[in-house]
């Protein structure tokens, strides 16, 4: 694997064949996707840290993060990479950048594989996620208290009866974010409005878990009622942080809905 630092972005970049843009979400990072990996052995696989998360600073412009200037990173990065068409692989808070970003730029997006989805936070979860925001300035501690939160929200029961690394995983992940980064995180996740998903018009495939309470199974067939053509998997025993509680389930899904396209 092979880290590059580009447009200020922290970018794992690896494999060969066609490009795959990989967009984790909140309080995540290119290491969402290396559970998975052994399944996406024939592209080249671009795993960008987000702007504010993990590795990849905020932007120097000063601007708050926004979904908008996410979609704007994301094509930035793919232009100084000369990528004129990509698949997009996305969890959570990505798949709102994926789609909108499909939808900004149809001819750019080849695919959409989208892991504990949603279209835009339901207005009574906007509240709670602004304040968030507020809670993560307050340093480490704090961003301690919402990765025990987000292990005890976001995971299935059966990951915390039987999956103790996972559940580490998660809470380091969210962790070891920059503060700032997290709650402009946050903010850009608070005020996210929805793509047109209508106008969707690529391979799409939707997966969540049962008891995924970010990203629940009813919301997600209403997504796919919106994106024709778009196809559900609901993983049994899982929450939302799906590529690391169901990381076989997430390999098959990805290698049949690949293999169809090809």
């Amino acid at each position: 694997m092979t880290t590059q630092v580009l447009n200020g972005l922290a970018v794992e970049i690896d494999g060969e064949g066609e490009a795959l843009l990989c967009i984790h979400g909140l309080g995540g990072s290119s290491n969402n996707w290396t559970p998975v990996l052994p399944a996406l052995g024939g592209f080249r696989r671009i795993r960008p840290d987000l702007p504010g998360s993990a590795r990849s600073p905020l932007p120097a412009d000063g601007k708050g993060l926004s979904i908008d200037g996410y979609v704007d990173a994301m094509l930035r990065l793919l232009s100084a990479l000369d990528i004129a068409s990509v698949h997009v692989m996305a969890h959570s808070l990505g798949t709102i950048v994926a789609q909108h970003l499909a939808a900004r730029s149809p001819g750019t997006v080849k695919s959409l594989a989208l892991f504990g989805p949603l279209a835009a936070p339901p207005d009574a979860a906007r509240p709670n996620i602004a304040a968030r925001a507020n809670t993560a300035r307050g340093g480490a501690a704090a961003m301690q208290e919402i990765a025990d939160a987000i292990v005890k929200g976001a995971t299935s029961t059966q990951t915390k009866e039987q999956q103790p690394a996972v559940l580490a995983l998660v809470r380091e992940s969210v962790m070891r974010q920059p503060a700032e980064g997290y709650a402009q995180s946050c903010a850009a996740l608070a005020d996210a409005q929805s793509a047109v998903l209508e106008r969707l018009d690529v391979p799409t495939l939707l997966v969540t878990g049962d008891q995924d309470g970010v990203a629940p199974v009813a919301n997600v067939q209403a997504m796919q009622a919106r994106i024709a053509g778009s196809r559900l998997v609901v993983f049994e025993e899982c929450g939302h942080w799906t590529t690391f509680e169901q990381p076989q389930r997430c390999m098959q899904a990805l290698e049949a809905f690949y293999a169809a396209l090809r």
